[in-house]
């Protein structure tokens, strides 16, 4: 009869078989090669940068997947998979010994493996269909003389990383710390640590040191809201990046049933066009400022420029735009107008419409461009 073989791949000798010759077998089988590589043996499993699968086949020739121990070397290039594959889907113990960078999972063809991370020893128990934990339980941990389940690190003097000396049950729930000796304790909600308040909203902390939910539109603001800034706020880009793109925007006109005439103050942070629906009485002067109580030197600084529109109605005896003042004055005031002439008269029964871009130069001082158009 020929011989057989047990799940480990020990040679069983047939019935007969091997007259004379059998002690080469049995000393294969109970010697290092075959059942010393199942208690004691230690296989270097090399990887290159990708999964390994291990065999084991019929013969009592050394094998990796027999080994007791296995050391995982080479390069992994990334988490790996160690798989057992044809013949060691048989009920073993491995002590895998991880020497690569990254985590490698040991595991069977199909079913659950374990995740052994770089660096890391530990046992892994093959039931046949699912590779899992080898120890979860260490009998006499507890320091209440208990048995103690390692899973929940319950009543543990000394558990895994935590440092010598701790006294009591480590059972603890919530954030752990040290005392700055040896023992190690439950930390304490805001006084070691800000305690996260309940709900998804986005959080804020406060004077005291703790966290709270944030209020839209009084500490941040809300995507998709309507939103007011009063502050200035600026928009750099790059070199090579637009800044801000506008589509779908509005700007501020203020309309009025009010003739031209005199001194007319137009304050730049409030509208972009002024509109008087009224037909002119006589000619006036126009004077650019920010607003009544700041000027237009203070707002803008040297090199930033602002353009307005100014519509006028006429009747049938027209008057025009006679002077430009910034900030109450036309010293530091030169005022550049389209063609190259000043206007000397308005269009009858039209709208003028008069455009000006202010730039600021230098302190209190302005260049104007302006042009007048008739719309009728």
């Amino acid at each position: 009869m020929a011989s057989t073989y047990s799940a480990l791949k020990l040679e069983l000798i047939g019935t007969g078989d091997q007259s004379g010759t059998w002690g080469v077998t049995t000393n294969n089988n109970l010697g290092d090669t075959a059942l010393g590589e199942a208690i004691t043996g230690t296989q270097d499993v090399n990887f290159s940068s990708a999964d390994v699968t291990l065999t084991l086949t019929d013969t009592n020739a050394s094998q990796p997947a027999r080994h007791f121990r296995l050391r995982l070397t080479g390069t992994s290039g990334g988490a790996r998979n160690l798989i057992l594959g044809s013949g060691c889907q048989i009920e073993k113990v491995y002590l895998i010994n991880n020497q690569l960078a990254n985590d490698v999972t040991v595991k069977n063809t199909t079913g659950t493996g374990v995740v052994v991370p770089a660096g890391k020893s530990t046992f892994v128990y093959n039931d046949g269909t699912n590779v899992g934990a080898g120890i979860n339980y260490i009998a006499g941990a507890a320091s209440s003389g208990a048995n103690s389940d390692i899973t929940s690190l319950s009543g543990l003097t000394t558990p895994l990383s935590v440092p010598q000396g701790g006294t009591g049950s480590a059972s603890v729930t919530g954030v752990l710390k040290g005392n700055g000796t040896s023992a190690i304790t439950a930390a304490t909600a805001g006084t070691d640590y800000l305690a996260p308040p309940s709900g998804t909203a986005i959080l804020k902390a406060n004077s005291g040191g703790a966290l709270a939910n944030a209020t839209a539109g009084t500490d941040y603001v809300a995507p998709g809201t309507a939103t007011s800034f009063t502050a200035q706020q600026t928009f750099s880009g790059t070199s090579s990046v637009i800044s801000s793109v506008f589509a779908n925007s509005a700007e501020v006109a203020t309309v009025s049933a009010t003739a031209a005439t005199g001194t007319i103050n137009y304050d730049v942070t409030t509208q972009s066009v002024l509109y008087y629906t009224t037909n002119a009485s006589a000619n006036w002067t126009v004077n650019f400022r920010a607003s009544s109580g700041t000027s237009l030197n203070t707002a803008l600084a040297t090199g930033q420029s602002v353009t307005v529109a100014f519509l006028v109605a006429q009747g049938g005896t027209a008057y025009y735009n006679s002077s430009v003042q910034v900030d109450g004055t036309t010293s530091g005031v030169s005022t550049k107008w389209q063609g190259g002439t000043a206007p000397t008269t308005g269009n009858a029964s039209s709208i003028d419409v008069y455009q000006y871009t202010i730039v600021k130069t230098a302190s209190a001082t302005f260049t104007v461009f302006a042009s007048q158009t008739k719309y009728a």
